[in-house]
């Protein structure tokens, strides 16, 4: 009984050590949603390479009529042009400035225009405040992500 005990005691220390570690780094999957229809739009795996974060999209959620039908990138400048959206890296270059990630950019597919982005954990770490901005962080929009895993 004792041993069942202490095997019970290690597997929750080791349980909430775990799930105190994903609260403290957005590497991840991530649900994004639209700031202006609080739709999911997709979901997007971020990691980290030598302290620098960047996303990619995973899959694409709740198509819209004006949406392009074979998510494309239409209308993306340069490399990303009609390329699609789904495998894209749309998030890039931000790096931990204390409890913000920020110095990247950030690619709204749906005009093909890249944003200055900063990011910061909320409630745990289990929702993502990504925002992206032209020049100061007062003029740009907020989306609030969800954690899948």
């Amino acid at each position: 009984m004792m041993r069942l005990m202490t095997g019970f005691v290690a597997l929750m220390v080791w349980a909430g050590t775990a799930l105190a570690g994903a609260g403290d780094s957005p590497v991840g999957l991530w649900k994004t949603i639209d700031d202006k229809t609080k739709e999911p739009r997709s979901l997007v795996r971020i990691v980290e390479k030598n302290g620098v974060f960047e996303g990619r999209v995973e899959k694409l959620l709740n198509r819209r009529p004006d949406d392009d039908p074979d998510g494309l990138c239409r209308a993306c400048p340069g490399e990303r042009k009609d390329k699609p959206v789904v495998g894209m890296t749309i998030l890039w270059g931000l790096s931990k400035d204390d409890d913000v990630y920020k110095g990247g950019e950030i690619l709204d597919p749906k005009n093909g225009k890249t944003y200055r982005c900063k990011m910061e954990l909320i409630e745990g770490g289990a929702k993502l405040n990504v925002r992206g901005f032209i020049g100061v962080s007062l003029i740009g929009r907020t989306q609030t992500w969800l954690r899948e895993e």
